[in-house]
């Protein structure tokens, strides 16, 4: 297979990466410094000026920035480049805020798929392969990167998006599709309706790239027995670029992550303190090479942990465990910080599908929880167990789990709305009564 990136790249000595990611740090410092008001101003604040960053081991002096921060820049407070220079913008769905716009120049672009064919080779795609697009396109990064990927490879491209999964299930039988993209909840739809139909000996799929929404270990297994496949995380934040900043291997454990482009740090995200590795605490990301909308030390509310354990592949860039939750995504319910990921290990370990949702509510001055989860046809033909033991079952798992009693509601198969792209699965009313 031709290579369209140098492999010495992903297997340099540490020492080697990190001399190369002071080059490009005190280099970015710089370029920001200097065409980047809200960031001239923020080192002002800081008291740090571009000649004060030697290297990697003065990131720390640097100050930090927030999804409020892009929020409150947008849409062009953050350019680094003329508007003339810009030749793409990508967004995120504001659905929790105002939106946030990213920017691109040609080269970031390059970069960005450069990023995402190699997470299609680590995943085992050559340009022999068939490479099945269903992640959703226009603003959204993950049609749009993987798809220039795809490309980068040599792949024969499928830019299906999401969605219309009687079209998807067509021509990934007729074109014979060997690698899927798309959300892991849309792949265990897919999967659910591929098994129902009996059409998995008709399938060619030998590998999955599933991200843009958190998803268990339980739910991969689920994923890679239903589609008879290898299931392979990716990771990437449209602020930061967009899918392929870090990516599994072969190994499948931890992600690996583009260290010629990305610093990564790991912090307490109550106090700022940079954490050692292999301690769990909040991703914050460093951008050395994007221009158009580059990003210092950006908080993203991930909690993971780093290591440089060797890796069986050969790769020495760093690896980030799957993140475990997110600090803004946490619920507390009757005063317990409880995420969905926890919810969905449990259910999927007592035989369930991933099609659930969480409902939160309060009454008076007291929360509720309400988890609903669907029974598969398999359990909905067994009579000798009742609703309620289910559910009874599915009551003492979690408690077990989280530390407090929440109700249950199983229900019957095709209940649950059906994800084509990033699944809802908490509907939280308590905004209701602020």
């Amino acid at each position: 297979m031709k290579r369209y990136y140098q492999p010495e790249i992903e297997t340099m000595p540490v020492e080697q990466i990190q001399a190369l990611q002071s080059e490009r740090l005190v280099e970015q410092v710089k370029f920001v410094y200097e065409n980047v008001e809200f960031y001239r101003n923020r080192m002002d604040e800081a008291g740090v000026k571009p000649e004060d960053i030697h290297g990697i081991e003065d990131l720390h002096k640097l100050p930090f920035i927030t999804k409020d921060d892009l929020r409150d820049q947008y849409p062009y407070g953050l350019l680094g480049v003329p508007l003339k220079d810009c030749v793409r913008i990508q967004s995120t769905s504001g659905t929790t805020g105002r939106r946030v716009v990213a920017f691109y120049t040609q080269e970031d672009l390059d970069v960005w798929e450069e990023c995402c064919a190699r997470a299609i080779v680590a995943a085992g795609g050559t340009n022999e392969d068939v490479c099945h697009v269903c992640y959703g396109y226009g603003l959204f990064t993950g049609g749009p990167g993987l798809n220039g990927g795809s490309h980068k490879v040599g792949c024969l491209t499928l830019p299906m998006s999401s969605g219309n999964t009687e079209r998807q299930l067509q021509f990934m039988t007729d074109l014979g599709s060997t690698i899927i993209c798309c959300t892991p909840s849309y792949a265990a739809n897919l999967g659910e309706t591929i098994k129902e139909r009996g059409l998995k000996d008709q399938l060619k799929l030998k590998a999955g790239i599933f991200g843009a929404e958190p998803w268990t270990e339980e739910m991969r297994h689920n994923i890679e027995d239903l589609l008879g496949i290898k299931a392979y995380d990716i990771y990437g934040l449209t602020e930061i670029s967009g899918p392929g900043v870090s990516f599994e291997c072969e190994e499948q454990a931890g992600m690996h992550i583009q260290e010629d482009h990305f610093i990564p740090e790991i912090i307490n995200p109550d106090t700022g303190e940079v954490l050692p590795e292999g301690e769990i605490g909040e991703l914050v990301f460093t951008c050395i090479t994007k221009k158009a909308f580059p990003l210092i030390r950006y908080r993203t509310r991930d909690l993971c942990y780093l290591t440089r354990k060797p890796c069986s592949c050969g790769r020495t860039h760093i690896r980030m465990h799957k993140p475990m939750g997110r600090s803004d995504d946490m619920m507390v319910i009757k005063g317990v910080n409880v995420w969905p990921s926890q919810i969905e290990s449990v259910l999927l370990n007592q035989g369930y599908q991933a099609n659930y949702q969480i409902v939160v509510d309060r009454v008076g001055n007291n929360d509720t929880c309400e988890v609903q989860v669907e029974l598969t046809p398999e359990m909905a033909e067994d009579t000798s167990v009742t609703v309620a033991q289910r559910e009874s079952k599915v009551v003492k798992g979690l408690k077990s789990m989280l530390g407090i009693k929440v109700d249950v509601k199983v229900v019957e198969p095709k209940t649950i709305t059906r994800s084509e792209g990033k699944a809802v699965r908490v509907i939280d009313k308590r905004d209701l009564y602020k």
